[in-house]
């Protein structure tokens, strides 16, 4: 399920908040909620939220998804009824808020970075430009995948093939695949790379594999899906 929040513009167009900014808001509106100590759990969190965007009315919007319907219901009876919030320092006028559901697709292409750890212990980050190694990155994003499902279902489900047989990458103006994002914690920030995907395909999903993949639209893939990385969006083609 999916929360779409749009603000009227502020009479700044460049305003792309800090996803920290943005992860401790959404933790802020679970407050008094089942889900209030969601932000403490060491566990997985189950939802990741797409980068900001203009909607058809020039409004900034973002989306967040999760496959857990109650946590987007927890979200959206604490913020239906409020016309104003906060995002780290900013002070937003909310114009709509809209609950709503996607049909499963076989294709897909991010709404935010995809990020896998190279080497997690040394905080290295996998780049698709430097390391060039797709099967690493398809075979992380697999079992990335496969352990939150898992985790979500108390399943042990394990997929046949790779998770998508057909990738384009979205390059960016220089040329190169990876996208550098700064995310600022307590006042220090801290970049993550991660690279973003015109379309993931998978050229047919099984019976057995449909709440797989569905999962995966809403949970996000890759790493840090709770401060906004790994966002997806089904397409038709």
């Amino acid at each position: 399920m999916r929360l779409k929040l749009s603000f009227y513009p502020n009479g700044n167009g460049n305003f792309r908040p800090n996803k920290h900014a943005v992860q401790g808001f959404i933790y802020n509106m679970l407050k008094g909620t089942n889900y209030g100590d969601r932000h403490d759990e060491a566990k997985f969190k189950f939802f990741t939220f797409s980068d900001f965007f203009l909607d058809r009315d020039g409004r900034p919007t973002f989306i967040i998804s999760s496959p857990d319907e109650g946590f987007i219901n927890a979200l959206h009876s604490n913020l239906k009824d409020r016309v104003r919030v906060y995002l780290g320092t900013e002070e937003l006028v909310i114009a709509e808020v809209k609950k709503f559901k996607l049909p499963l697709r076989k294709r897909f292409q991010t709404g935010s970075p995809i990020v896998i750890y190279r080497n997690s212990r040394e905080n290295e980050y996998f780049k698709l430009h430097a390391h060039r190694d797709l099967n690493f990155f398809l075979n992380r994003l697999k079992e990335n995948a496969e352990k939150k499902y898992n985790a979500f279902y108390d399943d042990d489900f394990h997929l046949d093939g790779p998770i998508f047989d057909r990738m384009v990458p979205k390059f960016r103006k220089n040329g190169k695949l990876d996208v550098y994002v700064k995310v600022v914690k307590a006042g220090q920030p801290f970049p993550v790379i991660g690279s973003n995907w015109e379309l993931l395909e998978k050229d047919r999903i099984g019976a057995e594999e449909k709440r797989f993949y569905a999962f995966i639209m809403e949970a996000g893939l890759g790493e840090k899906n709770s401060l906004g990385f790994g966002f997806l969006n089904p397409v038709r083609r």
